[in-house]
């Protein structure tokens, strides 16, 4: 299970945000962590550590006002640490060259290929006639509805038809590198781990599967660890000290590298 850093990026600020209180209208969510460093300070600090493969995700849309300064901040990652970072947030074939010349490693998309609340595999395709599969990564979120988890798009606030299963990311994992999942209801809360996901994602391991939200704690990564059956890398954002947190970020990466030493 391996570490994968984030640098968030709202209204041209780093920041940690609760994910399913991101507005479109007026730029509006609720806040855990504003930053006083830019993008570029933590990039750096991913680069120093030899962490690759975080992700760099700009939580504007491209009509706000905050889009442009938003972008600069991504920029600004990408060029600290070329090739150590993925970019996502408002991707389309139109726009994924310019990210993936600027340093990106992978674009990170979801909306695109989604229309009418459904998969559409010719805008997946003709995304990935521009990126190759090697440098996508699918941005699979999702919240819980009647018992199952249904993919978000639009920065997770609207739902679509489709639910995670292991069905579906057998039928995605040609076209793209990497899943990342978001559980979006405990995303920015610390407070535990959607417990379901974590099974079902564990028991398909396909392809690399990172898995964000609602760790706050090493029992939690302990428990991300067993439910995943250590098949998944985590994301950790609202809860590590950098971003005003309590869990230390060193201890955290020595935790993560110690996990099935001892088994």
């Amino acid at each position: 299970m391996r570490f994968r850093p984030c640098i968030d990026i709202h209204n041209g600020k780093v920041k940690q945000i609760v994910g399913g209180s991101l507005r479109d209208e007026e730029n509006v969510a609720q806040e855990n962590f504003i930053s006083e460093q830019d993008a570029a300070f933590y990039a750096e600090l991913y680069r120093q550590r030899l962490i690759r493969g975080g992700h760099v995700i700009l939580l504007n849309a491209q009509d706000s006002p905050y889009y442009k300064e938003t972008k600069r901040q991504a920029f600004l990652a990408l060029a600290a640490y070329p090739g150590g970072l993925q970019v996502g947030g408002g991707i389309t074939p139109a726009n994924a060259a310019e990210f993936l010349e600027a340093g990106a490693s992978h674009v990170i998309v979801t909306s695109w290929v989604f229309r009418d609340g459904m998969l559409n595999y010719r805008n997946l395709e003709k995304l990935c006639r521009v990126t190759g599969r090697e440098r996508l990564v699918l941005d699979l979120s999702c919240r819980k509805k009647g018992g199952d988890y249904y993919i978000v798009t639009d920065r997770w606030q609207k739902y679509t038809e489709e639910k995670i299963t292991e069905k579906l990311l057998d039928n995605l994992k040609d076209y793209a590198d990497e899943f990342l999942i978001h559980a979006v209801d405990v995303e920015g809360k610390a407070s535990g781990i959607e417990h379901g996901l974590v099974e079902l994602l564990g028991n398909w391991h396909r392809i690399p599967v990172t898995y964000a939200g609602g760790v706050g704690n090493f029992t939690h990564l302990k428990q991300l660890y067993e439910w995943g059956q250590g098949h998944l890398d985590v994301t950790i954002g609202s809860a590590l000290d950098i971003f005003g947190g309590t869990m230390d970020f060193e201890e955290v990466l020595e935790f993560l590298a110690g996990l099935g030493k001892s088994e």
